[in-house]
């Protein structure tokens, strides 16, 4: 590939070119997807636009690109719901995979064409479940299998976490998750025994009895089972670097002995006038309330990723009002290129160039660690003086047929633009859903 794309790599805290584990073969993401016992917020789509566009910049490049995102649909929260509401599981979580299916197509959310889930991976999950126990890794306790993390060498190397201070007496965690940017120093659950910590609500019949995976597994049984036991980046927010990430890694390194991901990356989050959206606090937002405001989808998706995906977003009306602006002017200028030349009076010799340094700029930007911002703002001016010429009649049908054509193959990974359909009829953000 010409272009070097360098991405902020979690592990290793440095910048890093990105090259794929395999050539010629398929760049392996993996992306954190949703649990779906509540419907997802504004923060959580940041975090799905960041990674649908290093996707899609990827693909950009030539490279082709398999990616699992999954949703979680059983876990101790999703089951509490059930319960205290007297309803299925299906019933809480159908609803919530249905609008997210919704908010990805207003926002133009690439998914794969399956959506794994964990009730359909329990399987794997046991698996390695088993594979863990034969190597000593895991080991049953009281109808519940635990994962001992001073069995793995390396544990908490994502988070750099500081085993130093690993208490000696054994500690046990039982619950799926816990809240907050903490640390459980001790042993975290992998399965829930229906005889130990998932009482008999939810349960599969397995070879290692009657019970659930807990979350700690889910992920790496979906992974294992549709990716492999090797990925070139895993994603996804920054939440995640407290205990799960490097969960994954344990069970997946402990079952393989392999390398898991090469890079990992990271996303902040959206805060709402300076605080971190929350239920107590009362101020969670959803794609529905933005649209609510008089927004348009893609008025939302370039605000999500115009601010660079590792710094935190305050999502707020003026600068929701300033995201409009910038968007609104950039499709209005594109829109003017896209219209038949008047005759030209005096063609501009500069107009070639300008053209070539469009792409120039766009991918020495998004060629550092994404840089959306960069790249568009430098995109926008060089359309900017294209349609002003176009204006005064010097931009000839050749040169702004060759602009358009540029603009819209960046649009592949901005997502901005109206979508132009083969007629040459175009469709709005959120049209026929």
């Amino acid at each position: 590939m010409a272009a070097r794309l360098c991405l902020q790599n979690t592990m290793t805290e440095r910048k890093e070119i990105f090259k794929p584990r395999k050539a010629g073969g398929p760049v392996k993401i993996f992306t954190c997807g949703p649990s779906i016992y509540r419907f997802p917020h504004v923060g959580n789509y940041r975090t799905f636009l960041y990674e649908d566009v290093l996707q899609r910049y990827l693909e950009y490049l030539g490279y082709p690109v398999q990616r699992l995102i999954n949703f979680t649909d059983v876990e101790d929260k999703t089951v509490e719901e059930a319960v205290s509401k007297g309803v299925s599981l299906q019933e809480i979580t159908e609803p919530v995979a249905d609008r997210f299916y919704q908010d990805c197509r207003l926002l133009r959310i690439q998914l794969p064409a399956t959506v794994s889930r964990s009730t359909t991976s329990v399987d794997q999950a046991v698996h390695l479940i088993q594979r863990l126990m034969d190597k000593k890794i895991a080991y049953r306790h009281r109808g519940d299998i635990f994962y001992d993390p001073l069995k793995f060498k390396g544990f908490g190397k994502l988070f750099k976490l500081d085993m130093s201070r690993w208490p000696e007496k054994k500690v046990r965690f039982r619950k799926d998750t816990y809240t907050g940017r903490r640390w459980n120093r001790g042993d975290f659950i992998l399965w829930m025994g229906r005889e130990g910590s998932c009482g008999d609500i939810v349960y599969w019949k397995t070879a290692l009895g009657e019970g659930r995976p807990s979350w700690n597994v889910q992920d790496p049984a979906m992974i294992t089972k549709h990716l492999g036991y090797q990925v070139d980046i895993s994603c996804g927010g920054i939440d995640n670097l407290w205990r799960h990430h490097d969960y994954n890694i344990a069970v997946i390194e402990g079952v393989s002995g392999k390398t898991f991901a090469r890079y990992w990356l990271h996303g902040e989050h959206v805060l709402i006038e300076g605080k971190k959206m929350s239920k107590s606090r009362g101020n969670i937002v959803y794609v529905t309330d933005i649209m609510d405001r008089g927004y348009q989808p893609h008025h939302l998706r370039f605000y999500l990723i115009y601010g660079h995906y590792r710094k935190q977003l305050d999502l707020c009306n003026e600068m929701l009002q300033t995201a409009r602006g910038k968007v609104d002017t950039y499709r209005e200028l594109v829109h003017r290129l896209e219209e038949e030349c008047s005759p030209v009076k005096n063609a501009d010799p500069s107009a070639a160039s300008e053209i070539d340094w469009i792409r120039k700029d766009f991918e020495s930007a998004m060629n550092d660690d994404l840089d959306v911002a960069g790249a568009f703002e430098a995109v926008h001016s060089r359309v900017g003086r294209l349609a002003r010429m176009k204006s005064a009649k010097n931009l000839r049908l050749r040169d702004s047929r060759r602009a358009v054509k540029l603009l819209r193959r960046i649009d592949t990974v901005l997502q901005i633009l109206p979508e132009i359909h083969p007629d040459g009829s175009a469709t709005t953000f959120g049209e026929g859903v």
